[in-house]
């Protein structure tokens, strides 16, 4: 039977024996494809916004990670920060009685003279240590007061030096890399009035 195994083609063109013979059928599709477009709209929006939702997302933790890694790389650096205040108040103890002893140049006694020589060797390692895990003393006469690194005791005349310039020193500052772990206790040069 050479009917059954008819081609696509022959179908067509012989009326579309296989298509749908009731009208009311044709407005249904195209009310099937309206809805489908709407719903792929509808789809392609949340996938919008889901993606705008994951890159910031994907931002907000790219911020967290640095701001935690930030945290952690400043609690190296700053962890020994109390520590190194309070060796700081040893080592000025060291400075002042290295200091006292050696005021007496005139003392012919050499026990005296060891012990000036041992507290400065002890001093220079002290410094050198310090040195090494990044606290330095400041050394502020002649440079202007800075009251991040400065606290101000007194003024002082002008004599030579500009006003607002650090004259004097009563107790040395330190900075930990960087970061003022003690104020330099100065004294500011200002205009003299007569």
């Amino acid at each position: 039977s050479p009917c059954a195994f008819s081609t696509a083609a022959q179908q067509r063109s012989t009326g579309d024996e296989c298509g749908p013979e009731d009208p009311s059928e044709e407005p249904k599709h195209s009310l099937s494809d309206c809805a489908l477009e709407h719903k792929a709209i509808k789809l392609e929006e949340q996938v919008r916004d889901l993606t705008e939702r994951y890159r910031r997302a994907l931002a907000d933790s790219e911020n967290v990670r640095r701001r935690t890694q930030k945290f952690v790389e400043d609690a190296k650096l700053f962890g020994i920060q109390s520590f190194c205040r309070d060796l700081v108040e040893v080592a000025d103890i060291l400075e002042k009685t290295a200091e006292s002893a050696a005021e007496e140049p005139s003392d012919p006694n050499p026990a005296l003279k060891k012990i000036y020589e041992g507290l400065s060797l002890i001093e220079a390692k002290l410094q050198s240590v310090f040195a090494k895990h990044g606290l330095q003393k400041m050394n502020p006469v002649g440079g202007r007061y800075d009251p991040y690194d400065h606290e101000i005791i007194c003024h002082v005349p002008a004599e030579g030096l500009q006003p607002g310039t650090v004259a004097l020193v009563t107790q040395d500052g330190y900075k930990l890399h960087g970061r003022t772990i003690r104020h330099a206790l100065v004294g500011v040069a200002v205009e003299a009035q007569e």
